[in-house]
């Protein structure tokens, strides 16, 4: 750019001279309308090329402030300060995976007590409990009653029929095929006289099926929409059972106390009795 600028000076200069000499061609005030003529764009060039020059500099001193930073940056306390931010977040990120591993560990060691556990309460209560009825035996329309006031129906109902047929697969131990029976049972059937007979085996079969949060809340119907049945004791039992096998032994206690206190003559008073000492010689 300065070479240009220097060029186009010369050129000027020539020609000035070159007008000069031939001035006397011309009058004098011709001549000095080129000359001023020649000023002007000499100026014109002058300052353009000056501005260009100004903006080169500003875009040079520019690039050099960012360097500057740059550098600053590099060198100086703000990359520090980011490797040490760094740095200690990799130290939380290991002391997190440390807790997790930990907590993993625990949770692990819990579940393994709480398998122990339920199957060395089971293994004592049966050591203690000799001669017990079984725990929880398989519903049967014959001996259960209704559990309300309506007369039971016929044998050669439908209603009784699928009711039958549920009991059979849950005798033959065909647990699932038995849960879809009764729960088709009490679908089409809710407010069959037999209800309670089918909750009851419902719940029988769901504690089977080790389902035993549902065999509560099942066999929690039973107490709910039927105290009346002569199925309850039976219910009750199946609860208490229930609730061992998940390790709630309080609630086991609590629904043994209330079996026996309610039903004193039950067929499965006995084995409450039996089992509910079991549980408190249980430290």
């Amino acid at each position: 750019m300065m070479k240009k600028l220097i060029l186009t000076k010369l050129l000027l200069a020539m020609q000035l001279f070159s007008m000069s000499s031939h001035a006397a061609l011309f009058d004098d005030k011709e001549a000095r309308k080129k000359i001023l003529e020649v000023e002007a764009t000499m100026n014109s060039q002058n300052q353009a090329a000056q501005s260009e020059t100004a903006g080169l500099k500003k875009g040079q001193q520019a690039l050099e402030q960012r360097v500057i930073a740059i550098e600053v940056i590099t060198k100086g306390e703000g990359l520090m300060d980011m490797q040490n931010q760094l740095e200690a977040l990799k130290q939380e990120i290991s002391r997190l995976k440390g807790e997790l591993e930990v907590a993993n560990h625990n949770v692990e060691a819990t579940e393994q007590r709480q398998k122990d556990l339920y199957g060395d309460t089971d293994t004592r209560l049966r050591k203690l409990e000799s001669g017990a009825l079984p725990v929880a035996a398989a519903p049967s329309v014959e001996v259960a009653a209704p559990s309300v006031t309506s007369t039971a129906p016929s044998r050669n109902t439908q209603e009784y029929q699928l009711l039958e047929l549920a009991n059979g697969l849950s005798k033959e131990s065909k647990h699932k095929e038995a849960f879809n029976a009764y729960d088709k049972f009490l679908k089409d059937f809710p407010n069959s006289a037999l209800a309670a007979d089918a909750l009851y085996g419902l719940g029988y079969t769901q504690f089977a099926l080790k389902n035993y949060k549902s065999a509560i809340a099942t066999q929690q119907k039973v107490r709910d929409l039927h105290p009346d049945s002569l199925r309850l004791p039976e219910a009750m039992m199946n609860m208490a059972n229930s609730q061992i096998q998940l390790g709630l032994v309080p609630d086991a206690k609590r629904t043994l106390r209330d079996l026996i206190a309610k039903f004193p003559s039950s067929e499965v008073t006995p084995t409450a009795q039996k089992r509910l000492k079991a549980l408190e010689a249980i430290k």
